[in-house]
């Protein structure tokens, strides 16, 4: 299964709390291909360094140890997320969701909006 995680299930595999054991078990599974989104990162630090979040300084350093691969951005995925139908005003988002489209992965989340998109969800 290829996974892409949204920010939130991230932190809480992070943090080690607030996913079931069914999520956990389905990350740590033999054969998942999951990635964290430059998005993704890109707003922990944002939101770290306001005050909004409280995150780990070496979080790239974490996702690695985790196993997680990494998503870069791409002008295609820029393109796909600005064209996508206003349902979810995230940026953030909304660039997880083109995403995950354009790459074929299912998004852990626990965010329902994301199913306006069409994409596959497994919930966090």
């Amino acid at each position: 299964m290829r996974l892409l995680l949204d920010t939130n299930v991230l932190i809480w595999w992070l943090e080690g709390d607030r996913l079931s054991p069914e999520v956990v078990e389905r990350l740590e599974a033999t054969g998942t291909n999951t990635a964290v989104s430059a998005a993704t990162l890109w707003e922990i630090e944002i939101k770290r360094t306001l005050g909004k979040l409280d995150a780990p300084d070496d979080v790239l350093d974490q996702v690695a140890a985790s196993g997680f691969g990494q998503l870069p951005i791409t002008a295609a995925h820029a393109v796909a997320a600005g064209r996508l139908p206003r349902h979810h005003d995230d940026p953030f988002d909304r660039m997880l969701i083109a995403q995950a489209l354009a790459e074929q992965r299912t998004i852990v989340t626990r965010d329902r909006r994301f199913e306006q998109y069409g994409v596959a969800i497994a919930e966090a």
